[in-house]
């Protein structure tokens, strides 16, 4: 068991005792609902921006996008230059929607427009979205400290998840929105101080590393043609384009923030802050693999213990020597890319300067995973327990239900986590489950605000044909072999995409027919 140095496991302790204090510290001014989910209104539009930025910037950017760079190219950052377009049309248009209307949850506006089975439709597709999404930050977790600690996957994921949930079920919102404040921070300078000491441990410096990737097609952004069957520069982009839209204009994490923010102004203030931070920040990741992959180029012989590792993960406790060994050779860089930067820190990186990065790496997943767990406590809180339960639930009721929701959103996020133990890539699966999940409810809410002559019949049979095609791009091996040509080819990074459009121009067509019989 590969065991930290004293100094590094203080500063982690440190670290994570600072945050749960000021969950402690915050957890004196919410004496209400409203104070634990939108802090009354009065938070300033800088922390907001940075705290979206945090949220965004997960374990999965942290050492999945490093991992993608190392084990392929940068294909995945055409990703984050499509937030610009989206955070237009959020700033533009959702962000003055959601503060003109008043209401906490971003999904009550589903039942007033087409009725209550709209907004549980919406509902389920956020709270099935939020538990992948804190499962798979859950897993980057552990899979960083099992390697720095020896302790198991399962094991780590059970500690960390209850200091997070520890701070955030005490301090609501302000807890999140300052912790992330200072979790932006600390994860930024890690990317850059991980740049530093890869850089500086490969001869030749950033010259080696550019000819290194160069000659590899490192740094490709992915082929320009048109096919929608590989994760091409356009699929990307498409897909990046749909997410994130569906992030800034129907994710309840930053809806609940917009309302937070002390003026409408503010909170388009703080989308524009995270977009420009976090552009160029996500860059810093992919130069983060470029440069771990120049590392490992010149020093082939360390990679073979992270070969080994993943053998033994993926193969049955019953294989032999042999199966392993057979295993390894058959193993490229993209099936251990999530592992290689946990490795370079085990291996490199000295006492002390492990412990502020693993701290960096901890600030990356717990923004991400008490943004879930606040957001998703406040959406089951007003959307299924008050809405269906208790509608006369008072304040004090509500608040416990919101602390006691925050709690089991937490466990149902670690049970995610460890069920995700032994994929192959972090960002992959994340990308691939958001995409299901955030197709449906983007549809259906593009349908609503676009076109207001749609009826609920309407809505409702371009919702059911979403799904089936949300289903035909996820499962295509669900059709019986003899009709294998139905199948769907199309990349699953353009489920989001083709079920969106499948729910909205379904919706449109109906309407539009409707109207020229009447």
């Amino acid at each position: 068991m590969k065991v930290l140095p004293v100094l590094d496991f203080t500063i982690i302790g440190i670290y994570l005792i600072a945050m749960v204090l000021v969950g402690f510290y915050f957890s004196r001014k919410n004496k209400n609902a409203e104070q634990f989910t939108v802090a009354s209104g009065l938070i300033p539009g800088w922390a907001i921006g940075l705290s979206i930025y945090a949220t965004f910037l997960s374990s999965n950017t942290f050492l999945g996008v490093p991992g993608k760079a190392y084990g392929g190219n940068w294909n995945a950052f055409v990703f984050s230059l499509s937030m610009p377009i989206a955070a237009w049309i959020a700033v533009k248009y959702f962000i003055p929607f959601y503060r003109n209307t008043g209401n906490i949850s971003a999904y009550t506006h589903f039942e007033k427009r087409f009725g209550p089975w709209a907004r549980v439709y919406a509902v389920i597709c956020f709270l099935l979205t939020q538990i992948a999404r804190m499962g798979s930050v859950f897993f980057g977790i552990a899979l960083s400290l099992q390697a720095l600690t020896g302790l198991s996957m399962k094991t780590i994921m059970v500690v960390m998840g209850i200091s997070i949930i520890l701070y955030t079920v005490s301090g609501g919102i302000k807890a999140v929105i300052w912790t992330e404040v200072v979790q932006a921070i600390i994860k930024t300078l890690g990317a850059l101080l991980i740049i530093y000491l890869v850089v500086s441990s490969i001869p030749g410096g950033f010259d080696k590393i550019v000819e290194i990737g160069k000659a590899d097609h490192k740094f490709s952004l992915g082929s320009f043609s048109l096919n929608l069957t590989e994760p091409t520069f356009w699929v990307i982009l498409f897909y990046g384009f749909f997410i994130n839209l569906n992030n800034f204009g129907m994710d309840q994490n930053y809806i609940q923030r917009y309302h937070a923010a002390k003026s409408t102004k503010q909170a388009a203030k703080s989308v524009w802050l995270c977009v420009g931070i976090y552009v160029p920040a996500s860059f810093l990741f992919f130069v983060i693999g470029s440069c771990l992959y120049a590392y490992y180029s010149q020093h082939p012989d360390l990679i073979l213990s992270l070969k080994h590792q993943v053998a033994i993960e993926r193969l049955p406790a019953t294989a032999s020597a042999t199966d392993v060994s057979v295993f390894m050779n058959k193993l490229t860089p993209a099936d251990y890319g999530d592992k290689i930067m946990p490795h370079f820190m085990v291996t490199k990186i000295p006492a002390g300067l492990v412990g502020i990065i693993v701290a960096a790496i901890l600030s990356a997943a717990m923004s991400t995973i008490s943004s879930g767990m606040n957001s998703s406590a406040t959406v089951f809180t007003i959307d299924i327990y008050k809405r269906y339960f208790k509608p006369q639930l008072n304040d004090k009721n509500t608040l416990n239900a919101l602390h006691i929701g925050t709690v089991l959103f937490g466990f149902a996020g670690m049970a995610a986590g460890i069920a995700m133990i032994g994929v192959k890539s972090i960002l992959d699966l994340w990308w691939q489950l958001s995409g299901i999940f955030a197709a449906g409810m983007l549809g259906l809410f593009l349908l609503g605000i676009i076109s207001r002559q749609t009826r609920n019949h309407e809505a409702i049979i371009a919702s059911i044909i979403g799904v089936l095609v949300i289903l035909w791009l996820t499962f295509p091996t669900l059709i019986p072999e003899q009709y294998a040509a139905l199948r769907s080819t199309l990349n699953t990074n353009m489920i989001i995409v083709a079920g969106t459009l499948a729910i909205f121009l379904t919706g449109i067509l109906l309407t539009k027919t409707r109207q020229l019989t009447v």
